[in-house]
């Protein structure tokens, strides 16, 4: 059966122009994300994002280091946008997060933004990944608006930080049809103290509530092995239990769903202010890394893929019948 992403109808609909003009109006006073800033974006006023008005990309690929159901064989058509509304002390694309003077030399317009994305669908790709989007949602859908007429038609990945207003979620309902975000925290502490936002750990369960709440547990595949839609839920395990797996995993396993799909990281590593930051200034152990997988099968958890700790390639464990199941090598 041939996947038809939801945008399509939705755009046919009207709906999508919409939804279009609700995302536009919210950066007259900036609320596109949990900052609130209040900037007039539309007047390229800045926000606490350092973004205005038109999109910041910083670079647009065929990736191919994605988890292996979304990379597929053929890549990922990633965008990568300039700016973020955290500011990890850790983050390991921080050249093009953290370093706004040399971004907005990056920004483009939305037709040129629209260009990209079927230019990366002409490369084969299996989706397009927008990574970081939160701070760009509407600029993204208006450049999608350009895009949908002029014949894209692949399944949009929305690769985030979790710190997301659900105003705006709602919003792209019918849109994106696979969420990737990352739950970084249970610990509001250590979401100020790393990442510089507060309340990290109810707002990002809250947007990731509404994920779910839009595609469900179950990841759908296409006839090529790929994913098309669902969620799956990223967490990157911290030296000295920073991440506060445990809790994390206990918190999707009780309020949403232990078959949601999971990707669990091992590659953390110290770079950016995190050298010479206290307890980040290390890797993790193999250790730490075992106990997460553990966790893995007291809750319960049978979907999704692992790093392997040495290489950080993909472990990939099944979807039920298709292959085995989360195995944990202590």
């Amino acid at each position: 059966m041939t996947f038809t992403p939801s945008y399509i109808p939705l755009f046919a609909s009207g709906e999508f122009h919409q939804r279009l003009q609700e995302l536009e109006a919210m950066l007259e006073s900036c609320r596109v994300c949990p900052h609130d800033c209040g900037n007039n974006r539309v007047n390229n006023e800045l926000a606490r994002c350092y973004s205005g008005y038109l999109p910041v990309v910083s670079s647009y690929c065929q990736h191919f280091g994605e988890e292996p159901a979304l990379g597929g064989s053929r890549g990922v058509g990633n965008i990568f946008l300039g700016n973020c509304n955290l500011r990890c002390v850790y983050c390991q694309n921080f050249q093009i997060s953290q370093n706004w003077k040399i971004e907005r030399m990056n920004e483009v317009s939305f037709e040129r933004m629209a260009e990209m994305m079927l230019e990366l669908q002409g490369k084969g790709v299996h989706a397009i990944g927008f990574v970081s989007p939160t701070h760009f949602v509407p600029q993204i859908v208006r450049a999608l608006s350009i895009a949908i007429p002029r014949g894209l038609n692949l399944p949009l990945i929305y690769n985030t930080n979790a710190y997301d207003s659900v105003d705006v979620l709602r919003l792209l309902e019918g849109i994106i049809d696979i969420y990737l975000p990352d739950l970084k925290y249970s610990d509001d502490d250590f979401g100020y103290k790393y990442s510089k936002v507060k309340m990290y750990t109810g707002i990002s369960r809250a947007a990731i509530r509404e994920m779910h709440r839009q595609v469900g547990s179950d990841v759908v595949y296409g006839d090529d092995g790929v994913v098309k839609r669902g969620l799956i839920i990223r967490h990157l395990v911290l030296p000295n239990d920073l991440a506060s797996s445990e809790d994390t995993l206990h918190w999707i396993a009780k309020e949403l769903d232990n078959r949601v799909t999971l990707s669990v990281m091992s590659q953390y590593y110290p770079t950016h202010k995190a050298v010479t930051t206290e307890l980040l200034d290390r890797g993790i152990r193999e250790s730490e890394y075992d106990k997460v997988l553990r966790l893995l099968e007291k809750y319960g958890f049978e979907n999704g893929w692992m790093q392997d700790f040495e290489s950080h390639d993909y472990y990939r464990p099944d979807f039920k019948d298709r292959i085995e199941p989360f195995k944990v090598e202590v």
